[in-house]
């Protein structure tokens, strides 16, 4: 990903299972879960309890499903607390699912599993207008469970609740990944991390240690800078798998960035003609990959391309003019993975997270034309790519059109609308997305959404784009123009001291 002010688009063994979801043994009906059996206007409606600020919580017209939700709402300041006790549970795993709204605003406001006999488990409401599916899992083991929804807000603050369900199984994230791609040139110049007690540390061990288990290298062709080569990529690989992360190795097939706006080719492929390009696709591939296997560090995953909504190596490969011969690229890239370990999945990536008709025109000519790959990556910007809403719909669609695993490849939030170099920032609003602003409270409440959102669409998991590329002086965004600044550094998750942000700690998401 690097994306212009113009049109910016940017795992050892396998360490996540193809499917994100334990399988439920059986279902546990959830007495009045999308709150028909009362009407409108209702306190405390039946089969729930009430505690708190009794009159902020009742029903009202505009269910998900059905004609009524229940809403928390008050015109004076209010804490309330709905739930609904479970009995007769066998010992296990079980989730919650439901659908929220919520304007936002409020000290507080989670779904949640409580007296379960463990800790409780608790799932805060994303900001959004539109009906968000999420869920949230406990384990169970004094027979009974209770599911609590609660708000503590100010006067005027809403959120709103339906189709509140539970069944036995676990819903858990297996991917809470980092592209950690320009940490390598970082180090090289100078830069330098701290833990959050101020103790100068390895920035890959303090992402390990917050939580992250996969980390995400590009690799360039021939960069003008030197990095982000196959030599630096198999560096940070022996890196990464030290640490017990898994692998995503992401190939640009470029000498610098690729992204849906800009996807050159490098200069040494320029004249090639087609069956030589698509050669030199796989031998590329297989040189790369098969070089991580030798030295013991096998790619989890295999990316073949970044962000290609309209193909890769123009023109040759540019889908909208002739899908046909991008998919024998993909399916070259493709081949070379698999000719180099069975075990390696290979991505297919696009922009755009909430553009379903994207995802859908793509992956129907995909499938129409042959290519093979395993899992779709998509990439979800939040003040680029549509609403979460739009985000987790996408991911549902096509985990169920195509029948594959899906993920998140790049998200990110800025946590400051400062700037600490002379490069503007690309994203510079007070609140980029609303109910979110530009701080660090800000940016851990939206990577925390992000992960909330796409787990309950099923997804494997998320990977926060260049969380230490902070400014430092040599590091910029351009290879090819050592002068050149980090537009980046306001979405760093190590701050302008270098120290984490409070969005590191996200990567503990369940």
């Amino acid at each position: 990903m690097r994306r212009t002010l113009a049109a910016v688009s940017c795992g050892a063994a396998l360490l996540f299972p193809m499917v994100a979801v334990t399988p439920a043994r059986a279902a546990t009906t959830v007495t009045n879960g999308g709150f028909e059996s009362s009407g409108t206007g209702v306190a405390s409606p039946p089969g729930w309890t009430t505690s708190g600020t009794a009159s902020a919580d009742y029903t009202e017209t505009g269910g998900r499903s059905g004609s009524y939700r229940l809403t928390h709402w008050s015109s004076s300041a209010y804490t309330v607390k709905t739930s609904q006790t479970l009995t007769g549970l066998a010992a296990g795993p079980y989730t919650l699912s439901l659908y929220v709204k919520n304007g936002g605003g409020q000290g507080s406001v989670y779904a949640g599993l409580e007296n379960c006999g463990g800790p409780a488990a608790q799932t805060a409401l994303p900001v959004t207008a539109d009906w968000l599916k999420l869920v949230v899992s406990a384990n169970v083991s004094g027979g009974s469970c209770t599911i609590s929804l609660y708000s503590s807000a100010s006067a005027g603050n809403w959120a709103s609740f339906d189709d509140v369900s539970f069944a036995a199984g676990a819903s858990n994230l297996s991917i809470k990944g980092a592209d950690v791609s320009t940490l390598a040139k970082s180090e090289a110049y100078g830069g330098v991390y701290y833990g959050s007690d101020g103790a100068r540390r390895d920035a890959l061990s303090v992402l390990r240690s917050s939580g992250a288990n996969y980390a995400r290298l590009k690799v360039w062709v021939r960069p003008a800078d030197g990095y982000n080569d196959k030599a630096h990529v198999l560096a940070m690989a022996r890196r990464v798998k030290a640490l017990g992360m898994g692998l995503l190795v992401d190939f640009h097939y470029s000498d610098r960035w690729a992204d849906p706006g800009t996807q050159t080719k490098p200069a040494s492929w320029a004249s090639l003609p087609f069956d030589q390009l698509r050669q030199a696709v796989y031998d590329h591939t297989y040189d790369v990959l098969n070089a991580l296997k030798a030295q013991g560090t096998t790619a989890d995953m295999a990316q073949i391309g970044n962000e290609i909504n309209d193909g890769m190596l123009w023109e040759d490969g540019r889908a909208s003019a002739n899908f046909g011969r991008l998919a024998q690229l993909l399916n070259a890239g493709s081949d070379a993975v698999r000719a180099v370990s069975s075990s390696t999945k290979v991505v297919v990536h696009l922009a755009e997270g909430g553009n379903n008709s994207l995802f859908r025109w793509f992956f129907d000519n995909a499938r129409n034309n042959g290519v093979r790959y395993d899992v779709i990556g998509a990439s979800y910007y939040s003040y680029w790519h549509g609403t979460l809403a739009a985000m987790q719909a996408n991911l549902l669609d096509i985990r169920s059109r195509y029948g594959k695993p899906v993920f998140l490849a790049e998200t990110a939030y800025p946590f400051t609308t400062g700037n600490d170099d002379g490069e503007p920032n690309i994203i510079t609003a007070a609140t980029p997305y609303t109910g979110y602003p530009a701080t660090q409270a800000g940016q851990a409440a939206m990577f925390r959404d992000v992960l909330s959102t796409a787990q309950a669409a099923g997804a494997l998991g998320a990977f926060y784009w260049e969380p230490t590329w902070t400014a430092v002086t040599g590091n910029g965004w351009d290879p090819e123009n050592p002068g050149s600044g980090n537009g980046w550094d306001n979405q760093a998750l190590f701050d302008f001291n270098n120290r984490p942000t409070a969005a590191m700690a996200q990567f503990a998401h369940p």
